[in-house]
């Protein structure tokens, strides 16, 4: 008589995927890990069989970020990396901007978003039609578009930044003019940075970053002496300059890796802090911090049912795609180090 041994994971008591779950441990209780198991397990299934990779954004959940994403970070990284990626599908664990880039980067890909209501107010408070507008209001000045707006936007524009590479985006234009969209704090951020430059503004704003204010700095200072500050240059002006230090989600990333303050508050999306977190134990993450809805529009479930049925589809309309693609070439083409 022979007896057939459960692997450890499956045996009574034990939690499946155990090396998985040591990653998140700390932020996802054990009773609730059998229940997110199944669907990491099918996604995990479901890449192998379609040749499908996820890009997921800084801001997503631990349990996305660690388990099931093949490639994580900032808009500039993700941007990167989605030009070299393998595969015949891409799913995009963040917001719809971030999938339309990745599509006109990969134009013969499938790329799928799993809500289509993850959108950005970023994106949402400027149109392609305000950007014709600002051109004949200041013509010959350089338009810098953010790369969280459209597609449409981004082709009615000379070329695109994000919050990592902004600063080199405008001096590689050697313009002493420079229209930067539609981020109005990252653009006041930026001007520090580079005085030389006269830099005009729209008043597009994050909801996650603009509810931020120096007395909420001040407040945690006040709570936590000797505490690291750490902002995104999405925040007000005013909320940076009471910070020790501001960046981009993959800046951050790298101060805190780097420089190891025992204890820090990141001025930014709270899921960062998280997933920072995860990786490093021995530092302390002392929260304010402001949650993106539409991040959080993103599951291990509905991204299971994006794999299963390939849906939703993000397509860009082939009138404006090549224009939208050389803003976004242009500036992957500007040196960042």
């Amino acid at each position: 008589m022979t007896a057939t041994i459960a692997p450890a994971s499956r045996m009574p008591g034990a939690l499946p995927l155990p090396d998985l779950y040591a990653r998140v441990s700390r932020h996802v209780p054990a009773i609730e890990w059998p229940a997110l198991a199944p669907d990491i397990e099918a996604i995990l299934r479901l890449k192998r069989e379609k040749n499908a990779v996820i890009l997921a954004h800084n801001y997503q959940a631990p349990e996305i970020f660690h388990t099931v994403a093949d490639i994580v970070g900032d808009s500039l990284a993700l941007a990167r990396e989605a030009v070299t990626v393998d595969a015949d599908i891409i799913v995009l664990a963040g917001v719809h901007f971030m999938a339309e880039t990745a599509k006109l980067l990969n134009p013969s890909k499938t790329v799928l978003i799993p809500d289509m209501g993850a959108g950005c107010s970023l994106a949402d408070s400027i149109t392609a039609e305000d950007v014709r507008a600002l051109r004949r209001t200041y013509p010959g000045v350089p338009v810098v578009t953010y790369v969280n707006t459209s597609a449409a936007v981004k082709a009615e524009s000379d070329l695109c930044c994000t919050s990592g590479n902004a600063v080199q985006v405008v001096r590689s234009l050697n313009a002493p003019r420079v229209l930067m969209i539609p981020d109005e704090f990252l653009a006041q951020n930026v001007q520090a940075e580079v005085p030389e430059v006269e830099i005009l503004t729209w008043a597009g704003h994050c909801e996650v970053h603009e509810r931020f204010t120096p007395a909420d700095i001040r407040d945690v200072r006040e709570s936590y002496p000797g505490v690291t500050v750490i902002a995104h240059p999405e925040c007000p002006p005013d909320v940076v300059a009471e910070s020790d230090f501001s960046g981009s989600t993959a800046m951050m990333m790298d101060y805190v890796v780097q420089k190891r303050p025992a204890q820090v508050v990141l001025v930014t999306e709270c899921s960062m802090a998280d997933n920072i977190a995860a990786a490093n134990p021995d530092i302390e993450f002392i929260k304010p911090c402001n949650m993106c809805p539409h991040m959080k529009r993103m599951s291990l479930r509905n991204i299971r049912r994006s794999l299963e049925t390939l849906t939703h589809e993000v397509t860009v309309d082939p009138a404006l795609a090549d224009r939208a693609r050389a803003a976004v070439e242009r500036m992957l083409a500007v040196r960042t180090r």
